[in-house]
């Protein structure tokens, strides 16, 4: 009797642990939450595979002509089986945009779309990675320009993410209900991120700025350690008040954004030793390239289930019925991640030789990452004074 109850104990217990597992999930239905983890799947998979057209596919792609006015660069031929790539990406992902939009409950025909059928998605996703590479090379070139702008959209959708999350969790933080709990935490959190922000600022001044002709690099760094600055003081400005948290925290995010900028420069740049040292150390620059890559596709993930910062009427209350996130905002990021990625890969140049292990490399990177850590300061410091505006103006409308 107790080997019969306990193994119909154990038949329970395994039975619940199916039913909560991530496979029983798959194989029970369409499942919302678990298909971005597949979304997301697909898209690493498509960027490992970009990589490895551009490093490892001179040979299969030696009969492709060349893009017009690169300058025969031994992986030069890469550049275009990346744009390739991407597009079949960007098509895959912009179907699934079109096909979700307007998907607001569970269980509807457009849910079902997008959480199941993953045999006919994956066949479909297959061959939209193979039909770009029949196609004229004008056109890929064009892709390419267009692809400018595309990447240009995501890494603004992704800034207005990032803010968006910093203020959210300034305002919890300092909301009547969390206020006195949290002071010590929010305290300490402060402290830490305005240590790791003048910490970096110093090191990057030791590390490149070796001479005083690095005029570039000690623009970048001191125009960084001013927009710091200049965000803590409109922050804890009276009328705003919004604390030493949220600065801080976006400190840290300017200051990594004008770290990867300078990292972006050449190696063979006189101000970067630090290049030149990973260039000369191969698992450095493995590493370094591989965390790129994922931190790259955990960026497009993370800012494509934040559809709710970007809605302009927020409800408090939702239904039991409605999807957990915006599908055709997530497959946009994705495709718009697409672009991004091969902007990467490309170092944002079509003529620009790539070398093996390297990601967003050369001069163009460097300003495209700098005039985004200054787009980033300013719409943190527009977030803080938008509402004083508006509330301005209410006044002055009512009086």
């Amino acid at each position: 009797m107790d080997s019969s109850r306990n193994s119909s104990r154990n038949s329970e217990r395994f039975n619940e642990f199916m039913e909560e597992s991530c496979c029983s999930q798959f194989c029970m239905g369409p499942n919302p939450w678990m298909a971005r983890y597949l979304y997301g799947l697909i898209f690493l998979l498509t960027n490992l595979m970009a990589w490895g057209i551009r490093d490892y596919g001179q040979s299969f792609l030696t009969e492709m002509e060349r893009l017009e006015g690169c300058q025969g660069g031994r992986y030069c031929l890469g550049t275009e089986g990346v744009l390739r790539v991407s597009l079949g990406c960007f098509i895959f992902y912009f179907i699934m945009f079109l096909s979700t939009a307007g998907a607001t409950k569970l269980n509807e025909r457009r849910d079902s779309w997008h959480s199941g059928w993953w045999s006919a998605k994956i066949v479909i996703w297959i061959a939209l990675l193979v039909l770009p590479f029949f196609v004229p090379s004008v056109v890929i070139e064009l892709y390419g320009e267009i692809a400018h702008f595309g990447a240009g959209v995501f890494l603004l959708v992704q800034l207005i993410s990032v803010t968006s999350f910093i203020k959210w969790l300034n305002d919890c933080c300092l909301s009547e209900k969390n206020a006195d709990r949290c002071r010590i935490n929010v305290i300490l959190l402060s402290a830490a991120a305005y240590i790791v922000c003048f910490v970096g600022i110093v090191l990057m001044y030791i590390w490149y700025v070796p001479q005083p002709s690095c005029l570039a690099n000690i623009f970048f760094i001191t125009w960084t350690l001013v927009l710091l600055q200049l965000m803590t003081c409109v922050s804890v400005h009276p009328k705003v008040n919004a604390g030493f948290l949220s600065p801080g925290l976006m400190g840290l995010y300017v200051v990594f954004i004008c770290w990867c900028a300078i990292r972006s420069e050449p190696p063979s740049n006189t101000c970067n030793r630090r290049a030149e040292i990973a260039t000369s150390a191969d698992w450095l620059t493995i590493i370094s390239f591989i965390i790129a890559l994922l931190a790259m596709v955990i960026a497009t993930f993370s800012t494509g289930i934040d559809s709710k910062s970007f809605q302009f009427k927020k409800d408090e209350a939702e239904a039991e019925d409605e999807v957990p996130y915006g599908y055709a905002f997530f497959h946009f990021v994705f495709a718009t991640g697409a672009m991004y990625f091969a902007m990467l890969l490309i170092s944002w140049n079509a003529h620009h030789t790539m070398r093996k292990w390297t990601i967003d490399v050369g001069w163009t990177s460097t300003w495209v990452r700098i005039v985004n850590e200054w787009l980033a300061a300013c719409v943190y410091i527009w977030m803080l004074v938008a509402p004083l505006i508006w509330k301005n103006r209410r006044n002055m409308e009512r009086t």
